[in-house]
């Protein structure tokens, strides 16, 4: 198909997006071993066929981690949409109805005259915003996180859930307690933004996955990993 491409390279990326300026590109960041990507790599085969003017790029976000991480991505399936280098909207989740309704928003609604440019994208930032319909202090949202940090002798704060992992780290992480017969409940923090970045500073780590033990942070995966190596984490739960 003459407007889908299937990412090889940086420089190639980089190139496909530089020859039209003007034109809508939909970049798919997506991975093999999560379902929801396959479910939605169909959805961007059939809107390649409708919209044949649109650009769309199929990234591998942990093989082309360079792009991945110059536009943020922390989850798959992510969806950036441009209009030459510059971001028009992103759009996360295994949701064929939004991204359809998000695409078309920027094909067929108007739109403002483009600067030209011949610089590579820049990353782009997360524009998303949510409203709260109540307002939550900062003690409040403490005392809900030290609640969920508590709601089992042992709590994953994870991208997705165990059967369907939103990034790798979580997958492997939640593979490994799985494979090692831990019991554990989890949190999907990409469905609590508050959750999300409160839990970076309360417990002075900046990304996810988190697992906590009695209510204490242990660490991310590669700690975890060790522990289970070493035994220190059999020790803890004794």
């Amino acid at each position: 198909m003459a407007n889908l491409y299937e990412i090889e390279s940086t420089l190639e990326f980089q190139d496909l997006l530089s020859v039209d300026l003007e034109r809508v590109s939909l970049l798919n960041f997506w991975t093999s071993w999560a379902p929801p990507c396959i479910q939605m790599n169909q959805v961007v085969e059939e809107l390649a066929k409708k919209y044949r003017r649109v650009l769309f790029l199929n990234i591998e976000a942990e093989i082309h981690s360079e792009i991945s991480e110059s536009f943020d991505i922390e989850a798959v399936p992510s969806f950036v949409i441009l209009r030459g280098h510059n971001l028009l909207k992103r759009f996360s989740g295994a949701d064929a109805a939004g991204l359809t309704q998000a695409l078309v928003a920027h094909v067929t609604g108007p739109t403002k005259k483009q600067s030209r440019t011949e610089q590579a994208p820049m990353p782009a930032s997360d524009v998303a915003v949510t409203v709260d319909e109540k307002y939550e202090s900062p003690e409040e949202l403490d005392k809900r996180m030290y609640g969920l940090m508590n709601q089992s002798r042992v709590v994953l704060f994870m991208k997705g859930t165990p059967e369907a992992p939103r990034c790798g780290f979580s997958r492997k992480i939640s593979a490994l307690l799985q494979d090692n017969n831990i019991e554990f409940s989890y949190f999907d923090i990409l469905n609590d933004e508050a959750v999300r970045q409160g839990l970076k500073k309360l417990n002075d780590w900046p990304t996810f996955p988190q697992l906590i033990v009695g209510g204490e942070l242990v660490g991310g995966l590669d700690i975890v990993q060790e522990m289970v190596d070493n035994g220190e984490l059999e020790e803890a739960l004794a």
